[in-house]
């Protein structure tokens, strides 16, 4: 099995769109989407498009999904952008989101028995990052029985050990931190047991130009500044997350 895993696109069509005809994930086997797929700038298309991949997607809820959800439904959210999405959706979108799992498990082949959630597996938005401890991540994979732990949210592409168990986060496709011009991924080799975080090449002022034209957001030119023709450092990330864990 050939699993490719995409996370936190956040309603960057042009993002997604290229790295679903990357050759790699057009063959692989299954499509994990773990989490925050639509709350940003083209909701509606982000998900008309994922649910296009019918059986070949394996879908779980983030944070920002939840958000959505509990926006479109009366409560207001903090983030203009996605209150904004929230009041776009359609009927069948919100009872999709509302339905989906926090959590998936799969068996892939050398990789073992494979967990997939979104932030951690007690939590849909909690942080754990590349540089958190041994202990924080005990913590946070106790009572977990899996052999390899598959994490979004945070944005920024990882693979490290933490007490024997392999934990992947692919990075994000629509709001990457770290380097520009590009979309991240990650591609889980079940045969070989390998893991590989894969990046797609972007033209930001290309993206920047589509999501402007094709998003009725009223602030999207300030949202395509901050996250699309400039990005944040992974120190900068790391930095400001690592005071969830008061660090």
């Amino acid at each position: 099995m050939r699993v490719a895993v995409l996370s936190d696109i956040h309603g960057v069509l042009p993002a997604l769109e290229a790295v679903l005809a990357e050759p790699d994930v057009a063959a692989a086997d299954l499509i994990v989407l773990t989490g925050d797929l639509a709350a940003g700038p083209m909701p509606v298309e982000t998900l008309d498009l994922l649910a296009g991949l019918g059986q070949r997607a394996l879908w779980l809820s983030g944070n920002a999904d939840r958000e959505l959800v509990e926006a479109a439904g009366g409560k207001a959210s903090p983030y203009p952008i996605s209150q904004w999405a929230a009041e776009r959706l359609r009927d069948d979108q919100v009872e999709l989101l509302a339905g989906l799992p926090a959590r998936q498990t799969l068996e892939v082949g050398r990789l073992g028995t494979t967990l997939l959630v979104h932030a951690t597996p007690r939590s849909d938005e909690e942080m754990i990052l590349v540089d958190s401890s041994l202990e924080r991540w005990g913590e946070v994979l106790a009572g977990e029985g899996a052999d390899t732990v598959v994490v979004g949210n945070t944005h920024m592409p990882f693979v490290r050990l933490a007490d024997r168990v392999l934990v992947v986060n692919p990075g994000s496709v629509g709001m990457p931190y770290g380097k520009g011009g590009r979309a991240h991924w990650a591609l889980l080799d079940g045969d070989s047991g390998a893991v590989a975080l894969r990046w797609t090449p972007l033209d930001p002022a290309l993206v920047g130009q589509r999501l402007v034209a094709g998003s009725g957001f009223e602030g999207i030119e300030e949202w395509v500044a901050e996250y699309v023709t400039s990005v944040y450092s992974d120190a900068e990330a790391l930095r400001a997350f690592a005071k969830a864990e008061s660090r």
